[in-house]
């Protein structure tokens, strides 16, 4: 003991001695250039939008050391640190000779360490080529690696290389990996009695590890307390506050948020530190708890998933893949957000869509739902009974079979693929292979939870699917957001799936939404919108084993509605395009008013041009004049309007009012009530519309 005093005192002290004298530099040619690629090797982190851990991987040795800044630590860690490290800090260039000259004589002096004589920087330095012997060589590699290092780095440069490699006890490296396992919380908000332990545990990690020896990190804690009360950095009370906190004695486990995506992230980008994701790591821990407590409700083999979507970019703010990613009854590591499963009738609304799109039906166009026959496929009502006559409108709020089946058959199962998948949303046809059939209406293909998310933040945003992005660097360009509808169609659909019976207790017409049922109970699905968020959630077995009485309508929607609250926000509906076409049954365009079973399948490939206003064109200036009408005083002349392509009939519109409704042909006339301008818009059999505005003198 006596012996590695001495050494250390006169360590301390040639240390000083050789900067006075300058043979600092010539000890300094030998050494080979810092190794900083080594200290800049930290454990890969993958973040929320925010800057919240998500989760970290450690080492392939076991090791946690996760990188921090300045920026990541709370000021007064810093502070207490400097005031028990290094008090000139901000002042010195690696080395402080009046520290080590204070060290070495305190030491000589009574026999012992009373204060270290390293400054932070050597600290640093020793953490970069750690050597276990306590020489004089070993103190002066350590001052020339201080002074290297303040030479290339700023202050707070340096400062971060050790608040990531400074020992914590055990297999924790760097404060922030300490602060999430001594704390549970990131540094940036540490207590006072949580700062000071923290700064007191690289100096002799193992011995004062809170989670081993107590009592020895209590002690060592205190000391640093007392010594930021010394130097006025605490006030009495704060400090006897600190000093009766309790030390934790168990390490926490890391976070785990958002697992299967942050394992997928980190495989497709391997050599990436740090992951920053889109995800909210406050929603993500509110869904995955919901997750986990709707599937235990159910049963002991059920999982769930769920995903939440930002419909403006595509970002994908929670990503929910299993109801609990450590429980293996559950099948934990599936990720069932991306497993191929029926959606049931959650595919519904896009055939709706589509009909609405070709004019083949509108919101209160009359449908059958009766006993229907094609060949040999009979389908039947979820609970075999039919309603009759009912608008199309009502047919999709109730999710009535025969009213889809009919308008697929209308529209083609082939075309509605074509177009699902043109959209971007991948779907897949039973392995038996053939053409697709009627039965897709009702779920009879498979396609990803996250894929059905995509498709129904489209019919939020007016037809235009997005592509979902994880990462927050990523770039993804306008033309991978292909429409898969119009926009009025779009919102047809979205206006009728706001009117949906909404579950028990749950509030009506704040969501636009659908469920889905597959066939035999395997799935329960349900998806849903309002302006701004889109939400998708599926529960079963991984497997894919039938789970009785599994209905979407009564686990499914309310776990929906659950996560919408979840938001914490009012919900706001889609906005309304303009040339939607608003009437009852009995006041639509005659084509319209049933569904016409004479009309061809491949409609779309007839229309020869698209629906555009030919005359008046847009932006023009109209100079009608004035005439006499009996006397009376002037008046302005009429004015033609005039349209080519689309499907008759047209419905003609000035300013939002109807000006003439069911005409065959493609011209009319319309005398205005005034100067000004006026915005014209047609709307043909099928829904589409053309505007133009122009003004009138």
């Amino acid at each position: 003991m006596i012996r590695r005093l001495a050494a250390t005192a006169g360590a301390v002290a040639l240390v000083a001695a050789l900067l006075a004298g300058g043979a600092l530099w010539r000890f300094a040619a030998s050494l080979q250039p810092l190794d900083l690629a080594a200290a800049r090797q930290y454990s890969t982190v993958v973040l929320d939008r925010h800057g919240a851990v998500l989760r970290a991987f450690t080492f392939d040795d076991g090791r946690w050391r996760l990188p921090a800044t300045v920026a990541d630590v709370d000021p007064r860690f810093l502070d207490l640190l400097m005031a028990y490290e290094d008090r000139r800090f901000r002042r010195h260039h690696g080395v402080d000779p009046l520290a080590a000259s204070r060290a070495a004589i305190q030491m000589l002096a009574t026999g012992r360490i009373v204060s270290g004589g390293s400054t932070l920087t050597m600290q640093v330095a020793r953490l970069m080529e750690p050597r276990t012997e306590r020489t004089m060589a070993a103190k002066l590699r350590q001052a020339v690696r201080a002074i290297e290092l303040e030479r290339h780095f700023s202050k707070d440069g340096i400062l971060a290389f050790y608040l990531g490699l400074a020992p914590y006890g055990g297999n924790l490296e760097g404060v922030r990996a300490a602060s999430l396992a001594y704390f549970g919380k990131e540094p940036r908000r540490l207590s006072v009695a949580e700062a000071a332990l923290l700064v007191a545990l690289p100096q002799s990690p193992e011995a004062r590890r809170p989670d081993r020896f107590p009592e020895q990190a209590r002690a060592a804690r205190g000391r640093v307390l007392k010594r930021a009360f010394e130097r006025g950095l605490i006030g009495a009370a704060e400090m006897e506050a600190a000093l009766a906190a309790p030390v934790p004695t168990a390490r926490r486990s890391f976070p785990m948020l958002a697992a299967h995506v942050a394992q997928a992230e980190r495989a497709a980008n391997p050599e990436a530190g740090t992951l920053r994701l889109t995800i909210d790591a406050g929603l993500q821990a509110g869904l995955e708890t919901l997750a986990r407590e709707a599937a235990r409700r159910i049963g002991p083999q059920i999982s769930a998933a769920i995903v939440a979507v930002d419909n403006s970019t595509g970002e994908v703010l929670a990503h929910v893949g299993a109801a609990d990613i450590m429980a293996s009854e559950r099948a934990g590591w599936v990720d069932a957000a991306k497993a191929v499963r029926s959606p049931g009738s959650a595919l519904k609304p896009f055939i709706y869509a589509l009909a609405f799109e070709a004019g083949l039906a509108h919101p209160e166009t009359v449908l059958e739902d009766r006993p229907t026959r094609y060949g040999l496929y009979a389908p039947e009502n979820f609970d075999q009974t039919f309603q009759g006559t009912v608008t199309a409108r009502k047919a999709l709020q109730l999710s009535l079979n025969v009213p889809a089946v009919a308008l697929l058959a209308e529209v083609g199962p082939a075309h509605l693929l074509a177009r699902l998948r043109a959209a971007g949303v991948a779907v897949e046809l039973p392995k038996d292979g053939g053409e697709p059939g009627l039965a897709i209406a009702l779920g009879g293909l498979g396609t990803r939870l996250t894929d059905l998310a995509r498709a129904y933040a489209g019919l939020a945003r007016g037809g235009k699917v997005p592509a979902l992005r994880y990462r927050l660097d990523s770039e993804i360009p306008a033309a991978a957001e292909p429409a898969f509808v119009q926009p009025v169609a779009a919102w047809y659909v979205a206006d009728i799936l706001r009117g949906a019976p909404a579950p028990h207790n749950a509030p009506a017409g704040r969501i636009a939404y659908k469920t889905g049922t597959s066939y035999g109970y395997r799935d329960a699905v349900a998806a849903g919108f309002d302006r701004n968020t889109t939400i998708a959630v599926w529960l079963g077995r991984p497997d894919g084993g039938a789970v009785p009485g599994l209905l979407a309508r009564n686990t499914a929607a309310p776990l929906l509605f659950e996560a919408f609250a979840r938001l914490g926000r009012d919900s706001l509906p889609v906005i309304v395009p303009e040339g939607r076409l608003t009437a009852t049954s009995a006041t639509l365009p005659p084509p319209l008013r049933h569904l016409r079973r004479d009309t061809p399948r491949n409609l779309m490939a007839m229309i020869s041009a698209p629906l555009r206003i030919a005359f008046p064109p847009d932006g023009a200036l109209i100079d009608l004049g004035l005439e006499q009408e009996g006397g009376q005083d002037a008046v302005l002349q009429e004015l033609a309007l005039k349209a080519s392509g689309g499907i008759p009939p047209l419905t003609w519109m000035v300013n939002g009012r109807p000006v003439e409704q069911g005409a065959l042909r493609r011209e009319t006339r319309w005398r205005p009530d005034g100067e000004g301008f006026a915005r014209l818009s047609v709307i043909d059999a099928r829904g589409s519309t053309d505007n133009v505005t122009v003004r009138i003198r």
